[in-house]
This record gives structure tokens, sequence and C-alpha cells, in this order.
């Protein structure tokens, strides 16, 4: 696969949570795209972002059953039952605010992925294409993610 963009800005570490208000830009490779290639984005107010997990230690993969965080109060799940980095293709997916475009920057808040992540593909999201019908999960999974769209922690100067 060959990347459409890459983020710029934003965080430069992946963490586990405090994602919210990351603002980034997502910038559209000019050598591929024109800005017809944004013709009518402005309208969405959500994008779907498909990105490449480029700062992760692709020896660290873990297909079998294991604790999400290493959390021993949390069940063992497969490596299909959470949204981890340790994929097999290193693929991640991210829902995102469109703030504003510019050309073919496209400016976004609380997209999950660091300053110069490979983006594969930008979507626009649907309502539609959302789940149909009810929606469940494991109460572990709301627990585990409580502080992920928190506001970012700022750390205070020691005296």
């Amino acid at each position: 696969m060959t990347p459409v963009a890459h983020v710029v800005g934003g965080r430069t570490e992946p963490t586990d949570d405090y994602w919210g208000g990351t603002r980034s830009i997502i910038r559209i490779d000019p050598d591929a795209y024109t800005e017809e290639s944004v013709a009518g984005l402005d309208e969405f107010s959500h994008l779907e972002i498909a990105f490449f997990f480029h700062l992760t230690d692709q020896t660290d993969l873990h297909p079998g059953a294991r604790r999400p965080r290493n959390n021993p109060d949390w069940p063992e799940v497969g490596i299909f039952g959470h949204r981890n980095m340790r994929r097999q293709n290193w693929l991640g997916v991210s829902r995102c605010r469109l703030v504003s475009i510019d050309g073919l920057d496209l400016y976004v808040e609380d997209l999950d992925a660091v300053d110069g992540t490979p983006v594969l593909d930008i979507k626009p999201w649907f309502a539609e294409m959302g789940p149909r019908g009810a929606t469940h999960q494991p109460s572990w999974v709301s627990e585990m993610l409580g502080d992920y769209f928190a506001p970012a922690r700022t750390e205070l100067p020691q005296p």
C-alpha cells in the first residue's frame, strides 16, 4: 500500500489515553492528488482514517490471548478481541472531527495517530455506515477507555 497522506503535528508518541482535543493535520500528498480530491469533504463533520502503525515494534506481535494493557482484572482476549497496535498488518482505524480544510491540509481533532503517521485512506463518516441495531460490549472496554478521549493532561512544572 502507498500512503495517500501523512499526519503532521499533534502528538509525537503513542500513548494509551488522553487523546481528547489533540489537533493535527492530515497532509495529503500533493504529488498524487490535487485539491479536487477533497471537493465536498468540507460538508462532513467527521472522517474515518486508516493508517499504518509505523512506530510499533513489528517483532512485538501477540496473536494469542492476553489481558488488555496487561491488567490482571481484565479477561484474556485474542488479538481480534481488542484494538491495539500489535496486529499482523499494523493497521489502525480512527474516527476524528474535521475542523477545516486548507488546500490539501485537513485540520482534524481527536485523531489518535502521531506526527509522521502514514495515512492509507481517508473516508467521510456516513451515519448510515455506522452500526445498525443495538450495540454491546464487555464492561472492561468502557473501564479501559474511560480516559481515552479525555482532554490531554499537561504536567505541571516541579518547584
